[in-house]
Formats: structure tokens, C-alpha cells, sequence
């Protein structure tokens, strides 16, 4: 099979900034997906059929912060995300992954606005997931902005996945590796923080598949030793090889 039997890849864009090391892994995660769905389609694997693909990594204000205090703050992030998208659909890309899943609390201001993109979300994408797999119950590690909105819960609950999350104090915590620990760059203290709060969840709920709800979490979870036999589902995957697939095909 080549590509004179299959449309020609789509330009695509990547929102980062939401921090920096996420999204530049965002960017590996997508060209291992690319590959992925080149291999599978019997494609052959070579550089010229990558899709374009944009990556805007410019600073945005926290995401958290200002759903704790005002979310359409001109200082906060939605003008910033709102500049982001725009350079991306200047560029000509059809579609855009957004890699910060906070960020997803703005999903409907940006898709409304931008109605000739797809702007995909990583909580459906997720969601759609695991109900694939026959997945009922699942615990989620994520920011507090994340839970305070119900990001992750609706979007289980509308494919009848039960969620289980920690308590204030290991919300604090899983705060504190990813603050502290991820985007100050201590990898040893986010996975110290984010393995105590999983092995917490673990006494009173078993060992559950792990859904990685922030984009920093995957950057250190899987060294601990509470995640080690544990299926940890990383939103930002399946984001990602749902970007590819709009290259792709759409």
C-alpha cells in the first residue's frame, strides 16, 4: 500500500507550553503514533510520510490557579490558549491536539471559536478507550484543577466508568511532584509523591487500571514501585494516536 492509495497526511498542530516537557514529549509521543499507524496500514516507515505537524510551546499562565480564582481572566490562560490555536490555524493545520489536560476546561471557548479545526479532547478520547478495552473502573491521578472541574468524571461517566480518585491530601501531593517535581525538573521527588499517593489508592481500592491525567505524570510514575504491574493508561498516548489518525484519514 502507498499513499497514492490513501489521501495524502493532513497538517496537524500541538498545543504545548502546559509545561514545556510535556509538550515536547507530546511531539515523541505523536511521531511514535505516526508510526505506529504507518506500520499497520502497511505504509512504508520512512521520513517523508510524517504528516506536517506544528508545535506552538509558548508560556501560558496556570491553568489551576485561574480556575481557582477567575477563569476568563485576561491575564489567565484562555487568551493565551485562544493565541496558540490561531497561529496553528494560520498555519494551515485541520486539527490540533491540546497536550495539558487542565487545558481541556477550555475545550468548548477554543472549539467554538475555531469552528474549521478539530480540537480533540483527551478526556473523551480516553474514555472512548477504555470502554473499548471492557474497562468499568479506573482510578485517576490529576491536578486539582482537573478534579475540581469534572473533567475526567464526565466524560467516564457518559461510557459508564466508575472513577476512583485521593483524598485532599493526596491531591496536595500529586500537586507537589508535579510543581516541585516535574516542572522543576526533581524526578525523584514526583515519583516519591505520586508512587505514595498510587500505593494509598492501592490499599483501599486494589489494584485498578491508573489513568495518568496529567501530562506530567507519565514523565515519572512508571518508576515507582506502587506502579509495577499496574496497567497505567497515559491520556496523552491515546491523544496522540487520535492526532495521527486525523493526519491521517480526515
Amino acid at each position: 500500500m502507498s499513499f497514492g492509495t490513501l489521501a495524502p497526511p493532513r497538517a496537524v498542530g500541538i498545543l504545548g507550553g502546559m509545561g514545556p516537557a510535556a509538550g515536547a514529549d507530546f511531539v515523541r509521543l505523536f511521531v511514535q503514533a505516526c508510526s505506529v499507524y504507518l506500520q499497520a496500514h502497511g505504509l512504508e516507515v520512512k521520513d517523508q510520510a510524517y504528516p506536517e505537524h506544528w508545535l506552538v510551546q509558548m508560556p501560558v499562565p496556570d491553568r489551576t490557579q485561574a480556575l481557582q480564582t477567575d477563569p476568563q481572566a485576561p491575564t489567565g490562560p484562555a487568551p493565551h490558549m485562544l493565541q496558540g490555536v490561531g497561529r496553528l490555524a494560520a498555519l494551515g493545520v485541520r486539527s490540533v491536539a491540546v497536550a495539558c489536560n487542565t487545558a481541556h476546561v477550555w475545550h468548548g471557548q477554543l472549539q467554538a471559536l475555531f469552528p474549521q479545526l478539530r480540537i480533540l479532547h483527551i478526556a473523551h478520547e480516553t474514555a472512548a478507550f477504555l470502554r473499548a478495552q471492557g474497562i468499568d473502573k479506573v482510578m485517576v491521578l490529576a491536578t486539582a484543577g482537573t478534579y475540581q472541574t469534572g473533567l475526567y468524571h464526565a466524560a467516564l461517566q457518559a461510557q459508564g466508568i466508575a472513577m476512583v480518585v485521593p483524598n485532599a491530601q493526596g491531591i496536595d501531593q500529586l500537586m507537589q511532584g508535579i510543581y516541585t517535581g516535574v516542572k522543576q525538573g526533581d524526578l525523584p521527588l514526583a515519583t516519591r509523591c505520586f508512587g505514595e499517593v498510587l500505593q494509598g489508592l492501592q490499599q483501599q481500592h486494589g489494584k485498578l487500571p491508573v489513568v495518568m491525567g496529567c501530562t506530567e505524570i507519565p514523565l515519572a510514575l512508571p518508576q515507582s514501585a506502587a506502579a509495577q504491574g499496574v496497567e497505567l493508561v497515559d491520556p496523552a498516548w491515546i491523544l496522540a494516536q487520535a492526532l495521527a489518525k486525523q493526519a491521517y484519514e480526515a
